[in-house]
């Protein structure tokens, strides 16, 4: 069966009426939530840390995907476990050594991810494949939310959902960036089995609504 996984991304929130938000994802037909962050460097941008992550441990009932967008993803894997990640992607571009962060991950307990810029190939992680539980494909540039979605982004989940089945791998298919309700249908029919939206939930009049409707 079609796997349909709804993850709101946290960094479209109102982030003076954090808990309230959060506890709005909870009482949603959402999955997931997502957590983005960004360091300033591997990324032109910086987001949330550490006390960001303690509030959602305390407040988030729902499963907690964790998308490091920074260099040297291995000094800080171990406290995002420690503040309540359920899965944390690291960005094939910024791990030296992917095999061993991917397998030190999930020695904690947790699900791993492996992520993708738009420009990185899919056959990069031939090799890496069958080891991840998740393959996160950016749809757009990671740095900033609200940017258009790169179209090409259906290829690479094709070509991603070949790499999976010919490698006998149970990895699930993520996509972030520019998800709204104009394509999500699109993208679950091309093969992705979790969406993360942020503007499209959190700036809509109704974001339980939108929610389900990203569901249909």
């Amino acid at each position: 069966m079609k796997t349909k996984l709804i993850a709101p991304s946290l960094l479209a929130a109102d982030f003076g009426n954090l808990q309230r938000d959060i506890e709005m994802v909870n009482n949603s037909q959402a999955d997931w939530l997502h957590i983005d962050i960004m360091d300033g460097r591997f990324v032109p941008n910086i987001s949330y840390g550490f006390p960001v992550m303690k509030t959602v441990q305390q407040h988030s009932k729902k499963f907690v995907d964790v998308h490091l967008m920074i260099v040297e993803p291995d000094q800080y894997v171990d406290e995002f476990i420690d503040h309540g990640a359920d899965l944390i992607s690291v960005h094939y571009e910024a791990c030296t050594h992917l095999h061993r962060t991917i397998h030190h991950i999930q020695s904690r307990g947790i699900k791993a991810g492996v992520v993708l810029n738009p420009s990185t190939p899919v056959l990069m992680l031939e090799d890496i494949i069958a080891d991840v539980d998740l393959v996160l494909l950016m749809s757009v540039n990671p740095g900033f939310g609200g940017q258009k979605f790169i179209e090409n982004t259906y290829k690479k989940i094709a070509e991603t959902k070949d790499l999976i089945l010919s490698n006998n791998s149970t990895a699930l298919i993520e996509v972030d960036g520019g998800v709204n309700l104009e394509n999500a249908a699109k993208l679950f029919e091309a093969g992705a089995d979790v969406l993360v939206a942020g503007n499209a939930v959190f700036s809509a009049e109704s974001p339980e609504r939108t929610i389900e409707l990203m569901k249909v």
